[in-house]
């Protein structure tokens, strides 16, 4: 047995999703980090020993404009990219090759932390160290770093050096949650193995093993819905233990669940009720029970329900989400009642740093599913693209503290500015943030461009002609009103025959992050011609004092339709109101009433829009949006968009930064459309048609503009595939450069119409 002594800035424990987005984070901003892991692969519940989808702030595709960015959204494109048939183990190497490509993360696989030593009074304790034992190498080594992140998902760490803590439901009264229970209990959302079958082309028999559970003395088969074609996390109401201690009891709770989906196998194979079942195998088992909940500590500010549902804002947000609250009955699939029970937000809900650091350890943040929430905000923010934004948010903020000799508490309270500025620069998942950072010299600069999109408008070609989209239910359009709009005109199909008249109504959206309507603002009438299609006019004549986004609804009407094209247009929506029958995410779990999301769908209308063209021209893509602006769809697109291209492998397009005297720079930071409105998932739940996002700039430039006028090229990079990319910037003598202009120049894009700039920053020596 070796004995080892190990120093660093910061100890990052836990290698799931959170804790590798925290490692990375700080370790981008110069500290050297110990990334600790008592599995042999990163991951956590994502990982091929669990093969838990990752599901984030989309929610399967309910909310729009919600995908992560950040390290996560990285992680995300670039499993899209090497990974399209959503194997499992290339996945793994996804996300180690993250962290291998950081040169200062130190990553210790099997390695179970078990101690740690703190010292302090009860409401000011410092851990100094933690000690893990590196399994398989008879290596005991203690981790002393200036800041820790527990990571973990249960909250080892924390609990061993005295961080404040809950387990279970807290009482509706202390907090005023509506779906808490009356008094406080210890009740859990239970664990889950999942399982995965392929078909091998001929007959497979099945021999249960002696432990299989036999379904018939169980609920399950009353309860549950067994399919042939489902796999995976399709099964996630295989879930158990959240009447007992899903950790002390984890052994059992294993037992348990593997005895259970080998009586689901025994059912599918020998009842003889699933004929189609008789070439399927068992492809893969899990062993390790995916936890969803354990330890969730106290921060200076715990998360609530209402925090979630009314989507509130908080001065030091530092990521977001959008699941729903979805909370598990405690006796999981033996339950009579439904697998789940959700609540989405009417958008994307905010979460502070305050909810990322301990109360009382003052070198203590965590991510995860172990923040500083009660129960049931937790079920919001549990799922693992949430928890990376978030992981992605506290080594950020451990960096920061660590550089600046701050506690989280500091940083949160007295400098949230340092901390907004840093995730903005890094392009972070956060939402309504726009960049005041004083030293990206481009919010000093004259922008100017090419050419930019200035018509809002999705036409027939000869190519895309469209099809007509029956007007059985009410279908809508969400447009960015910038700065007005007085008219729209529409496609219709008209009633056969005969004239029909169409109500028109324009709402806004309420909230700039939302995009369901929610606020009334007119209501026209317009007269659809017989037959068709026919163009048709609404006049709207709506002039806002500031940009925002309106929905414009067209009210079902009999026997007429609206014009579908099969194409996306820049910061247009289209969505259809819910019909009877319609499921927004899964047929097996009951609906809560008046859930505005679900009410209006983009399923099946991703990438489409209804013909329109509206007037007058739009300001939503001059310029100078990609400066000093938001990073993200807030209010309108939020970026730069060229005239369209006629060639998109010869885009020849630029933008342009333009200062009265020479600046001396040494980096620029350009951040692309990846379309954040596109649902990705790691193991593929959704897949895109392709395997690079379109609107992603392909080949492009940076130019200095030299004393005499001319152009000298800085870098070229093709073939790019990410939407943020940082590059140093030197002279030919290896000197910051000295210039009075900055030009990124748009060569081609993979495949959009448009060249697309939300960023384009400038920073000095």
């Amino acid at each position: 047995m070796r004995e080892e002594e190990a120093h660093y800035d910061i100890a990052v424990i836990g290698g799931g999703l959170a804790g590798t987005c925290a490692a990375i984070a700080a370790a981008r901003l110069g500290r050297r980090v110990a990334l600790v892991n008592n599995r042999p692969v990163l991951g956590g519940n994502a990982s091929s020993e669990i093969r838990v989808w990752v599901c984030g702030a989309t929610a399967h595709g309910v909310h729009r404009w919600a995908r992560e960015t950040g390290i996560m959204g990285e992680l995300y494109t670039e499993n899209q990219y090497r990974n399209p048939e959503g194997n499992p183990y290339y996945w793994d190497q996804v996300v180690l090759d993250a962290v291998r490509a950081e040169p200062n993360i130190d990553l210790y696989l099997n390695t179970d932390v078990r101690e740690a030593h703190a010292t302090g009074p009860d409401d000011a304790r410092r851990i100094h160290s933690c000690t893990g034992w590196m399994m398989g190498s008879e290596r005991r080594i203690t981790f002393h770093a200036q800041q820790f992140l527990d990571c973990t998902g249960d909250g080892l760490l924390g609990h061993l050096a005295g961080a404040h803590h809950r387990i279970g439901r807290e009482a509706q009264a202390e907090f005023g949650e509506p779906w808490a229970p009356e008094e406080a209990d210890g009740a859990l959302l239970g664990s889950t193995i999942l399982f995965h079958t392929k078909d091998t082309g001929r007959p497979v028999k099945f021999v249960p093993p002696a432990y299989a559970r036999d379904l018939a003395t169980t609920p399950i088969l009353r309860n549950r819905v067994l399919r042939t074609g489902d796999n995976g996390c399709d099964y996630w109401w295989i879930e158990w233990g959240g009447e007992i201690d899903t950790v002390h009891d984890n052994e059992r709770i294993r037992d348990e669940l593997q005895a259970v989906i080998m009586g689901i196998w025994d059912h599918i194979k020998n009842s003889g009720q699933f004929p189609d079942a008789e070439n399927l195998t068992l492809e893969w088992v899990g062993s390790l029970p995916g936890k969803r909940e354990y330890r969730r500590f106290l921060g200076d500010h715990i998360l609530t329900q209402q925090d979630i549902l009314e989507q509130r804002q908080f001065t030091d947000r530092v990521a977001f989400g959008g699941w729903s609250v979805d909370l598990h009955p405690a006796q999981g699939m033996y339950a009579d009642e439904p697998g789940a029970r959700q609540r989405y937000a009417d958008g994307i809900f905010h979460i502070p740093l305050r909810s990322l650091y301990s109360a009382n350890v003052t070198n203590l943040l965590f991510a995860g599913r172990n923040i500083s929430a009660t129960h049931i905000a937790f079920g919001a923010t549990r799922v693992m693209a949430t928890c990376a934004t978030l992981g992605e948010a506290a080594g950020t903020a451990a960096a920061l503290c660590t550089a600046h000799n701050l506690t989280p508490r500091e940083l949160a309270t007295k400098h949230p500015d340092l901390v907004r500025r840093t995730l903005l620069r890094q392009d972070a998942s956060v939402i309504g943030l726009a960049d005041d950072d004083p030293d990206n010299l481009a919010r000093t600069a004259r922008v100017s461009a090419s050419s930019h999109q200035n018509r809002l408008a999705a036409e027939p070609a000869p190519t895309t002609p469209g099809e007509p989209h029956p007007l059985t239910r009410d279908l809508a359009l969400l447009l960015p009103v910038d700065p007005a709009l007085d008219t729209v005109d529409l496609l219709v199909h008209g009633a056969p025959g005969r004239t029909s008249e169409l109500t028109v109504e324009l709402w806004s959206t309420g909230r700039p992050e939302n995009a369901v309507p929610t606020d009334h603002l007119l209501t026209t009438t317009v007269t659809a011609p017989a037959d068709g299609p026919h163009w048709v006019t609404a006049r709207l004549d709506h002039r806002p004092d500031t940009p925002h986004n309106a929905v414009l609804i067209v009210r079902a009407c009999p026997d007429t339709a609206l014009v579908l094209l099969p194409e996306r247009t820049d910061g247009v929506l289209a969505l259809r109101s819910k019909a009877e029958g319609d499921a927004a995410v899964d047929h097996d779990i009951p609906e809560e009433d008046g859930q505005l999301v679900l009410e209006w769908q983009a399923r099946g209308l991703r990438r489409h829009t209804f013909a329109f063209r509206a007037a007058p021209d739009t300001a939503a893509f001059l310029p100078q949006r990609a400066v000093g602006g938001y990073q993200r769809p807030y209010k309108g697109p939020q970026m730069w968009s060229s005239a369209p291209l006629p060639d998109p492998d010869r885009a020849e397009q630029w933008l342009l930064l333009d200062w009265d005297e020479q600046q001396q720079l040494t980096e620029t930071r350009v951040v692309f459309d990846d379309d954040v409105d596109e649902y990705l998932n790691n193991l593929h739940r959704h897949r895109t048609p392709f395997e690079i996002m379109p609107e992603l700039v392909r080949d492009y430039r940076i130019q200095s503009r030299e004393p005499d006028g001319t152009w000298h090229t800085l870098l070229t990079v093709t073939d790019n595939r990410r939407r943020h990319r940082v590059h140093r910037l030197t002279g030919t003598d290896g000197n910051p450069v000295r210039t009075d202009a900055l030009r990124l120049v748009v060569d081609a894009t993979h495949g959009a119409r448009h060249a697309h700039v939300i960023a384009f920053k400038a920073y000095g020596a």
